[in-house]
């Protein structure tokens, strides 16, 4: 075979194979086994409603249970992007993972509001009263009392109670073992009996006042490099499908009623209420708030003794920047800072 003839030959198999790559599958790590109560459910919206179809991205979930399980899958090359807690990815970046970057977040908070007695109007009148929580140093620990201190509560003048998960500490409060505590809205619309309780901060006020972001959607330096045009589409499809059911809440309801026919349709339509102001609609990540997250992290037990890192060293802002010049700013929230 002559030189040239090898050389085509070369080159033909060279562009088959970058065709071929380019075709397989864009994997997404998620750690909810169904479409959750929560806006992180928007990864699922938006794959039925052929959003990631419409950016040119074939995308596949990978389903696990939780963080490690998300992050192990994703260092093993078994997924391209993966959706994990902050504080599993600054733990990972501080010991010397350099190659994870966030690049945006479906769902930043969890969706955490304080309830309590009724005789207990405001924040301002929880001090004297007993407050239940997971355990001292807990996340819900740490926030609520992020919360209080910041709305001018002496902490020192509340009772603190440990009594576990979410569900007991909602149940405890019914039963009149505590005044008040913390859990998430759907733990609340839970509760069979809401007679003599109510929400003394919800969901918007209780990120105001502690904007820890919970989770972010990472990929590899490699994939950023590889498959940049899947990524910023990706980010596209999310921040589409956001503002989509942003404006539109019905659009999530009649989604969520065929994807969890488990939950009832009042309580679907009181969670769409609930997050109207919760969507990513400006892909989730802003500098003020994921410093915020950084900080009070290594504020908690858990990072006594680890390397601070910078926000360089774990997030990538490009991919939204880049899916904001196309779609332009939306003003209904997720504040953009740099």
């Amino acid at each position: 075979m002559k030189l040239t003839h090898k050389l085509a030959l070369a080159s033909a198999l060279a562009l088959i194979a970058a065709g071929a790559a380019h075709a397989e599958p864009f994997r997404m790590i998620v750690t909810d086994l169904e479409p959750p109560l929560v806006p992180n459910s928007i990864i699922d919206f938006a794959v039925a409603g052929g959003y990631f179809t419409e950016e040119g991205v074939e995308l596949e979930l990978v389903r696990v249970e939780q963080t490690p399980s998300a992050l192990a899958a994703i260092q093993a090359g078994a997924g391209e992007m993966a959706n994990i807690s902050v504080d599993g990815l600054l733990q990972l970046v501080a010991n010397g993972a350099d190659d994870l970057r966030a690049v945006l977040t479906p769902n930043k908070a969890l969706p955490y509001q304080i309830i309590g007695k009724e005789e207990i109007a405001s924040l301002a009148d929880i001090a004297g009263h007993s407050f239940g929580v997971g355990r001292v140093g807990s996340l819900d620990y740490s926030l609520s009392m992020n919360v209080l201190s910041t709305n001018g509560v002496d902490t020192n003048a509340v009772e603190v109670v440990a009594l576990g998960q979410p569900a007991v500490r909602a149940q405890a409060l019914s039963a009149g073992q505590v005044d008040a505590t913390t859990v998430s809205l759907g733990i609340w619309l839970s509760l069979p009996d809401r007679t003599g309780l109510h929400i003394i901060t919800n969901v918007d006020d209780f990120y105001a006042a502690a904007p820890v972001v919970n989770k972010v959607n990472i990929v590899t330096l490699e994939t950023l490099e590889n498959r940049q045009a899947e990524v910023d589409g990706i980010t596209r499809a999310i921040i589409r499908a956001s503002r989509d059911v942003a404006e539109n809440s019905q659009l999530w309801v009649d989604f969520m009623t065929t994807a969890r026919p488990d939950v009832s349709a009042d309580t679907l339509e009181q969670l769409a209420a609930a997050f109207t102001t919760s969507w990513s609609v400006n892909g989730g990540l802003s500098a003020d708030e994921l410093n915020f997250t950084a900080n009070w992290a290594y504020q908690t037990e858990e990072f006594q003794g680890v390397r601070e890192v910078t926000l360089a060293e774990w997030v990538d802002f490009g991919p939204i920047d880049r899916a904001l010049e196309t779609l332009g700013t939306s003003d209904i929230s997720d504040a953009v800072t740099r």
